[in-house]
């Protein structure tokens, strides 16, 4: 930036230098083992292609009844790449960079127009980007893999055109695995076969990625940029969360966590299709791990008993603290409620009546629907 007046609102290599500074370092490792286990993920990667392909037959329609041909075969154009923990935080801001753009020009637009603003703007971008790497420092340490829908191609971070890469995070699996004293090698195809799902559900479903981007961009629209509005909000979501409510007002049952406190309501609408929608994926990728997973991965019962009671507990007291005042909680119900969801559909309709989900963004559940797969199935199969 040359100017003051250039400064973005967010400071993104702040928020890179801040996350990349405070992370925790990655298991040790020498650097032959390093590079088997880079190989033997990108190796999984592959070979979790056909096999989730084959379970949920689910596959790009252009390439329907080729599954021979050289664009099959890369993966859906889709690139699989096996970064550290500074590489999964550097492709996040830039993913970041990407969606909210629209709303910190709005954001840009509004602060013009204040006295001073160029000024504040410089500090603020600075604030947030500590906040956001600090933030991303959190999560570097915690994330085994990631199907990045909207992630930019960058020198360094390549991507599909329409943007698209499936991320393997090295440290954190071999962590994970280590810590689960469990089969690695079957661990780690384990891992790849939920990410593959990801990339399958995406790249098989050609409306899927502007649908969530649609919603995400609405979700964004109803941000509510003058300032005593958000203060008021931010005062609501202080009082929630130590427990100082307002007197006359109620708790919410299981609580809330500081994202969702500060919505609007015209976003908590918006986000209850998005939650209902990220059910459907988590909870399917979950289902077809576990489908597939006695084929390829013996140990999977094994894996799956110990990592869903990690998943559940939580590192520690400042972990489930956190977890809970980011929305992470939301997360993990997620997981669960989607899985139940899909299972139980098709078990009702079978793998083709459950693929029907698909068709349209009409024919996607509802948050209701989630909880009541039946309700689903009477609407789509009446």
């Amino acid at each position: 930036m040359t100017s003051i007046g250039g400064v973005e609102m967010v400071d993104w290599n702040l928020a890179v230098a801040t996350a990349t500074r405070f992370v925790r370092p990655g298991p040790e490792v020498s650097r032959d083992e390093a590079r088997a286990i880079v190989a033997e993920l990108r190796r999984h990667a592959k070979s979790s292609e056909e096999h989730v392909r084959a379970f949920t037959r689910m596959v790009r329609p252009e390439t329907e009844g080729e599954p021979g041909t050289e664009q099959d075969r890369q993966g859906q154009d889709t690139p699989v790449l096996v970064v550290d923990r500074a590489g999964w935080i550097k492709a996040n801001v830039a993913g970041f960079r990407a969606v909210l753009k629209p709303l910190l020009q709005k954001m840009e637009e509004r602060r013009s127009s204040v006295p001073g603003g160029a000024v504040l703007g410089a500090v603020g971008g600075k604030v947030t980007g500590v906040e956001l790497g600090m933030l991303l420092s959190f999560l570097a340490s915690r994330v085994l893999g990631q199907y990045e829908t909207f992630a930019p191609a960058s020198r360094d971070l390549p991507a599909a055109a329409r943007g698209g890469r499936l991320l393997l995070v090295a440290p954190n699996i071999v962590h994970v695995e280590r810590e689960l004293e469990v089969d690695p090698h079957d661990f780690r195809m384990w891992v790849c076969l939920h990410e593959e799902t990801h990339r399958t559900q995406f790249t098989a479903v050609p409306w899927l990625r502007d649908h969530i981007e649609g919603e995400i961009q609405s979700f964004l629209g109803e941000t509510e940029i003058d300032p005593g509005t958000l203060l008021e909000r931010l005062r609501e979501a202080a009082q929630s969360l130590t427990g100082g409510r307002p007197e006359g007002e109620e708790c919410d049952e299981g609580g809330r966590s500081f994202v969702d406190l500060v919505q609007t309501p015209a976003q908590r609408e918006i986000l209850a299709r998005l939650t209902a929608v990220m059910s459907l994926l988590e909870g399917h990728a979950d289902y077809v791990m576990d489908g597939v997973g006695p084929e390829v991965v013996p140990s999977v019962a094994e894996i799956r008993e110990k990592f869903q009671k990690r998943r559940a507990s939580g590192a520690g007291r400042l972990d489930q603290a956190l977890r809970k005042l980011l929305g992470l909680d939301a997360k993990l119900r997620q997981y669960r409620d989607g899985e139940r969801f899909v299972r139980a559909v098709v078990d009702e309709v079978g793998m083709d009546g459950f693929n029907r989900v698909w068709t349209s963004p009409n024919t996607l559940p509802t948050k209701q629907e989630i909880a009541k797969p039946a309700d689903w199935v009477a609407r789509v199969h009446r």
